[in-house]
């Protein structure tokens, strides 16, 4: 798969079978994002792994909109130093986070994005020193149906023409 057929074919999966992650392809994940570009390269992140089903649970309570989390195979928590540092972090970040979530998709595994709105409670259940923030965290798993057969909803995505200004607004 090329990279440009990933990104259009890539879907935000939700619901996970229950079916192991293996562990070298994990890893692979990780690393790539471990290896996306950073500014300077300070590579402004650290990941924690959360493969406890019970702490995927707890983890889930911490976001509105992050159930999804208690029915992956693994959760991806994403650390940075204090973003209001320099606005690139959240960019550095994203590239980290992308990386991983076109690889894990590669590799037949879905991804979705969950936004932590209870910094303070994932901080007491996983234990990160002060000096590192928590805003997300992704689940990750082998889809429980075929994404293939859902499709992009219509008049969901902007066109070309209204999102790409050529010279001037």
């Amino acid at each position: 798969m090329n990279v440009y057929d990933a990104i259009r074919a890539k879907r935000a999966i939700r619901h996970f079978a229950d079916q192991p992650i293996s562990d070298e392809t994990l890893r692979r994940i990780l690393n790539a994002g471990r290896l996306a570009g950073s500014s300077k390269n300070t590579q402004p992140w650290m990941f924690i792994v959360i493969l406890d089903r019970e702490r995927l649970k707890a983890l889930a309570e911490c976001g509105t909109f992050a159930a999804h989390l208690a029915g992956a195979n693994v959760g991806v928590v994403l650390l940075t130093p204090d973003p209001a540092q320099r606005w690139s972090i959240m960019f550095d970040l994203g590239q980290a986070a992308q990386n991983m979530m076109l690889t894990a998709w590669e590799s037949g595994i879905g991804s979705v994005m969950a936004t932590i709105y209870e910094p303070e409670k994932a901080r007491s259940l996983l234990g990160f020193p002060e000096e590192w923030h928590i805003r997300a965290a992704i689940s990750f798993g082998y889809p429980s149906s075929d994404p293939a057969t859902k499709l992009a909803k219509k008049g969901m995505r902007r066109t070309f023409d209204e999102v790409v200004k050529w010279e001037r607004w």
